[in-house]
């Protein structure tokens, strides 16, 4: 199977259409007020109408409360949840019972220990998303461009099918997924030129590069 490209944190039509034309499989929107990439739902709805079918799309919320959830997914086409703050296996499990879309659990890395946290969400989530475990003072759970040791992964069996994510650029890429053979990998900081503002030029070399590893 061909590896899935993720483009995350699209906030334009422009954006959206450069990840589109180069072959994404999945969009990703960030509805967390926090971030620089968050979109507010009318804006998400509008984004939307740009997506076809056949190109899935990620819904990214950090800690949300079922008003937020069921406003957005009453209005915005979202395929997939991504969770990428502290939800328990629990709330994963009840979060996906209640809105019926499949799940993705992002987890920070640091070492190889961090990976024991999947054992727990494996009956919870449909799919895994391995990130940087960032700063104790970010402001943010991701998206802030940086990278952990990928050979902690090297050889690891996912209990579920996982994303690669922290720290890809246009320049790596290749060389992550030639290492580890990933499910798929997810980008944000990586194809922007500015903090959220996304590069159309480099949201094409990513893809160029992915499926040419």
């Amino acid at each position: 199977m061909s590896i899935q490209t993720k483009i995350c944190g699209l906030s334009t039509p422009e954006s959206i259409t450069a990840a589109i034309e180069n072959g994404a499989s999945h969009i990703g929107l960030v509805f967390f007020a926090k971030s620089p990439r968050n979109v507010d739902i009318e804006t998400a709805a509008y984004l939307a109408k740009f997506v076809p079918d056949s190109v899935q799309m990620v819904g990214l919320f950090v800690n949300p409360n079922d008003a937020l959830l069921t406003s957005v997914l009453n209005e915005v086409k979202i395929d997939i949840i991504q969770l990428h703050g502290d939800e328990t296996p629990g709330r994963a499990d009840q979060i996906h019972k209640t809105y019926k879309r499949p799940i993705m659990k992002a987890l920070p890395v640091a070492t190889s220990r961090d990976l024991l946290a999947v054992n727990a969400f494996t009956n919870s989530v449909d799919y895994f998303l391995f990130d940087a475990k960032p700063d104790p003072n970010a402001a943010l759970p991701g998206g802030n461009g940086h990278a952990f040791d990928w050979r902690i992964l090297k050889g690891y069996q996912s209990p579920k099918p996982y994303f690669l994510a922290g720290g890809l650029t246009p320049d790596n890429v290749a060389a992550a997924i030639q290492t580890l053979n990933p499910y798929g990998v997810d980008v944000s900081s990586g194809v922007e030129s500015g903090s959220g503002i996304k590069d159309s030029a480099k949201i094409a070399s990513f893809l160029h590069a992915a499926k040419s590893a």
